[in-house]
């Protein structure tokens, strides 16, 4: 059964073996930030205030994720490693609940924010969920990634015993960003240590 049980979630481990999964995600969260960022410092009742603006642009940002996410495998994966047809509900599914918990999530700032409620316990449940979804996903089969485990969940805690008080940045303005970078550090040296490790079949012949 454990070899029935390995063999069913080879294919989840499969795509991420080139760290795209991981860059995916650093991504996403690196782009919110920066929208955040610029409604900050945008003037007052500019167009960055408007909603339709931000769903242009996170429709843009999956766009780019998920053709990019394409790219990658088509041209360096799947040469190196073969091809692998996953469930539509990981192509998908998976994808869609991901970007549908963003936009929760952002509506939910827009609301606290504007409502000026403390959002620092809530960051904290948050990161420290993201902390273990992390080990549970990808920490769990590289043991190196324990490491970035561990960082966000002392990032959520640290973030969580600052002052309140932090002019624009809230708690989550701060912690997404540490997410999304320790998300392209680690992605990033997934993608290098594949492209170190694996060669194409050209390459091995000669």
């Amino acid at each position: 059964m454990d070899r029935i049980g390995s063999l069913l979630e080879r294919p989840k481990a499969y795509y991420n073996i080139d760290g795209v999964g991981e860059l995916g995600i650093g991504f996403m969260l690196l782009c919110y930030t920066l929208f955040k960022w610029i409604q900050a410092h945008a003037p007052q009742h500019s167009i960055w205030d408007q909603a339709w603006v931000f769903w242009i642009y996170f429709g843009l940002m999956l766009s780019i994720i998920h053709y990019g996410s394409k790219a990658i495998k088509e041209r360096i994966t799947y040469p190196r490693t073969g091809f692998v047809e996953y469930r539509k509900r990981d192509t998908f599914w998976r994808p869609f609940f991901i970007a549908m918990a963003v936009s929760a999530l952002s509506v939910g700032l827009f609301l606290t924010r504007r409502a000026h409620w403390d959002m620092t316990t809530l960051a904290l449940l948050i990161g420290l969920y993201l902390a273990a979804s992390y080990a549970y996903g990808f920490a769990r089969r590289v043991r190196w990634k324990w490491a970035v485990a561990c960082a966000m969940a002392c990032g959520s805690v640290t973030i969580a015993l600052l002052p309140a008080d932090r002019s624009w940045a809230g708690a989550f303005e701060l912690s997404m960003p540490l997410y999304g970078a320790l998300f392209m550090v680690s992605g990033g040296i997934s993608f290098w240590l594949y492209l170190r490790h694996t060669q194409a079949p050209a390459q091995d012949a000669q």
